[in-house]
Protein backbone atom coordinates (compact mmCIF):
# COMPACT_ATOMS: atom_id res chain seq x y z
CA UNK A 1 0.00 0.00 0.00
CA UNK A 2 1.45 3.25 -1.00
CA UNK A 3 0.36 7.15 -0.32
CA UNK A 4 -1.03 7.04 -3.84
CA UNK A 5 -2.93 3.70 -3.41
CA UNK A 6 -4.96 5.60 -0.38
CA UNK A 7 -5.02 8.72 -2.08
CA UNK A 8 -6.39 7.06 -5.14
CA UNK A 9 -9.36 5.09 -3.19
CA UNK A 10 -10.02 8.13 -1.60
CA UNK A 11 -10.67 10.01 -4.56
CA UNK A 12 -12.95 6.98 -6.05
CA UNK A 13 -15.43 7.33 -3.32
CA UNK A 14 -15.74 10.97 -2.02
CA UNK A 15 -14.87 14.46 -4.36
CA UNK A 16 -11.66 16.05 -3.13
CA UNK A 17 -11.19 19.65 -3.75
CA UNK A 18 -7.61 18.90 -2.63
CA UNK A 19 -5.96 15.63 -1.06
CA UNK A 20 -2.18 14.94 0.16
CA UNK A 21 -1.33 11.64 1.82
CA UNK A 22 1.91 10.94 2.69
CA UNK A 23 3.10 7.52 4.66
CA UNK A 24 5.17 4.16 4.99
CA UNK A 25 3.20 1.90 3.92
CA UNK A 26 1.44 1.14 7.29
CA UNK A 27 0.71 4.74 8.63
CA UNK A 28 -0.60 7.55 6.53
CA UNK A 29 -1.11 10.82 7.22
CA UNK A 30 -3.56 12.82 4.86
CA UNK A 31 -5.50 16.14 4.45
CA UNK A 32 -8.51 16.17 2.40
CA UNK A 33 -10.31 19.15 1.57
CA UNK A 34 -13.85 18.18 0.46
CA UNK A 35 -17.71 19.57 -0.10
CA UNK A 36 -18.85 16.07 1.44
CA UNK A 37 -17.61 17.36 4.62
CA UNK A 38 -20.18 20.63 4.52
CA UNK A 39 -22.63 20.04 7.53
CA UNK A 40 -20.57 17.70 9.22
CA UNK A 41 -18.75 17.47 12.67
CA UNK A 42 -15.39 15.99 12.45
CA UNK A 43 -16.18 12.98 14.02
CA UNK A 44 -18.15 12.46 10.92
CA UNK A 45 -15.93 13.71 8.55
CA UNK A 46 -13.87 11.16 8.89
CA UNK A 47 -15.99 8.40 9.26
CA UNK A 48 -17.18 9.20 5.52
CA UNK A 49 -13.26 8.98 4.58
CA UNK A 50 -13.33 5.16 6.87
CA UNK A 51 -16.38 4.74 5.27
CA UNK A 52 -14.77 5.40 1.34
CA UNK A 53 -12.05 3.27 2.99
CA UNK A 54 -13.88 0.21 3.52
CA UNK A 55 -12.03 -3.53 3.85
CA UNK A 56 -9.06 -1.92 2.81
CA UNK A 57 -8.71 -0.39 6.38
CA UNK A 58 -7.33 -3.76 7.10
CA UNK A 59 -4.29 -3.28 5.80
CA UNK A 60 -3.87 0.36 6.18
CA UNK A 61 -2.59 0.38 9.99
CA UNK A 62 -3.21 3.41 11.02
CA UNK A 63 -4.54 6.99 9.14
CA UNK A 64 -4.49 10.11 10.95
CA UNK A 65 -6.05 12.67 9.34
CA UNK A 66 -7.17 16.36 8.47
CA UNK A 67 -10.33 17.35 7.26
CA UNK A 68 -11.73 20.63 6.11
CA UNK A 69 -14.25 21.52 3.82
CA UNK A 70 -13.33 24.23 0.74
CA UNK A 71 -14.21 27.14 3.21
CA UNK A 72 -12.27 25.97 6.24
CA UNK A 73 -9.65 25.37 3.90
CA UNK A 74 -9.70 29.07 2.41
CA UNK A 75 -9.42 30.33 5.56
CA UNK A 76 -6.46 28.71 6.79
CA UNK A 77 -4.53 29.69 3.67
Amino acid sequence: MTPDNVKGYIQQGLECEYIEVDGDGRHFDAVIVSKAFEGKGLLQQQRLVFQVLGDRMEIIHALSMQTFTPEQWAKRA
